[in-house]
């Protein structure tokens, strides 16, 4: 039973579809309202979820981010706009709720979740909902709501492509690390902001954890644990898959190892910036690369976009077009003499393509730091950015 919660007038009024709902009902909407989620990203999946809790009335909502609104958000964060372009995204996505619901607590948090401060924020709340997009902080997730015994509703995005379930090692289900027990190698796994992500994607994976959140908090139905739904936007698909327990998991098996949180980039094999300085000999700057491009003796440039990201935008004097995937068929038919410069949207896949490069014998190789992006900004503010 929830105590001592009760509903104003204008809060029955607001929720009435719920209200006239046998299965939420009065005492479901006083659950919301009691209810505590803390939101781990206000990005693509972060926008639909902080919206819908927010208008369900989950009574207190935590936001959790540290960057800023960037125009190439609001093609699916559409919890921000173009009015605030430029402030933190914890601070637009606070505006749009308050507006939205003003009978809801919303705290905000401007920081970057790690080891340190993980427990702390996610404490005070009953669900952590995930909606981060890169490893380090997945596993950092889940393995502090392993410790806390609290779920972790999860959801994923990439292109066309979309994932979610409720890891909930407390009531028999499985945890992240039973589903992926090891990161993909660094670089493997392009990012969104690399592969690109069709907009209305987040909007239905985000809406699905959602959607649980308040099954969680209500206690209706039957939550995703030990379920992972799969879709398929170019085929419109749903799959489901049944997930199980781990007994060896390193967090939630039956002894684990895992009793604390970890260097969650290390385990993911990222490295810190300082380990990359010895590889600056391999490293070129766009106004070191202008200067060069005006020499006869100039380098062979390499493009390793795909060939439809190469439409939006090219560096001028580009002589070749392989992207990193299929580089490896390729290296046979650059010139390992001659001196040559990478290149790509923001400068992680030509670094990636550099050390292939470099382990094929080519030594005359260098990464062009930032890539396109860095062109625009450095030298060329007509290219457009993407």
């Amino acid at each position: 039973m929830v105590q001592d919660v009760t509903l104003s007038n204008e809060e029955i009024r607001r929720y009435s579809r719920h209200l006239i709902m046998p299965e939420v009902g009065m005492e479901g909407q006083r659950r919301l309202k009691q209810g505590r989620a803390l939101l781990i990203g206000t990005g693509g999946l972060g926008s639909p979820l902080a919206l819908y809790l927010a208008a369900a009335g989950v009574g207190h909502i935590g936001l959790v981010d540290f960057d800023v609104v960037d125009e190439s958000n609001l093609q699916r964060q559409i919890v921000h706009g173009t009015s605030t372009v430029g402030m933190p995204k914890i601070e637009s996505a606070k505006r749009r709720l308050q507006d939205l619901n003003p009978h809801i607590d919303i705290s905000v948090y401007e920081a970057q979740v790690t080891s340190d401060n993980a427990l702390e924020l996610m404490r005070p709340y009953d669900i952590i909902v995930d909606g981060t997009d890169n490893f380090p902080t997945r596993y950092l997730t889940n393995d502090a709501a392993v410790l806390l015994g609290k779920p972790n509703v999860y959801g994923s995005i990439f292109r066309f492509e979309g994932q979610a379930t409720v890891f909930y090692p407390k009531e028999g289900g499985p945890c992240y690390r039973c589903l992926y027990p090891e990161p993909p190698p660094p670089g493997l796994v392009p990012s969104c902001a690399e592969g690109g992500v069709l907009g209305v994607l987040p909007g239905v994976i985000g809406t699905i954890q959602a959607t649980e959140v308040i099954k969680l908090l209500t206690g209706i139905g039957e939550p995703l644990i030990g379920r992972l739904m799969l879709y398929d936007a170019l085929g419109m698909r749903f799959r489901e898959l049944k997930l199980r327990r781990n007994p060896e998991c390193p967090i939630c098996g039956e002894q684990p190892t895992i009793t604390e949180l970890i260097d969650y980039d290390a385990f993911c094999g990222i490295l810190p910036d300082e380990v990359n300085v010895l590889e600056s000999q391999y490293e070129i700057t766009p106004r070191e690369l202008a200067a060069l491009l005006d020499h006869t003796d100039r380098p062979f440039l390499l493009d390793v976009r795909n060939s439809y990201e190469a439409d939006i935008a090219t560096i001028p004097g580009t002589d070749r077009l392989i992207p990193v995937d299929q580089l490896v068929n390729y290296m046979n038919q650059l010139d390992s003499a001659r001196e040559m410069v990478v290149y790509c949207r923001s400068g992680v896949r030509s670094a990636n393509a550099v050390n292939m490069l470099k382990g094929a014998g080519f030594r005359k190789v260098k990464n062009l730091v930032g890539g396109v992006l860095r062109w625009s900004d450095d030298i060329d503010p007509s290219m457009p950015k993407y």
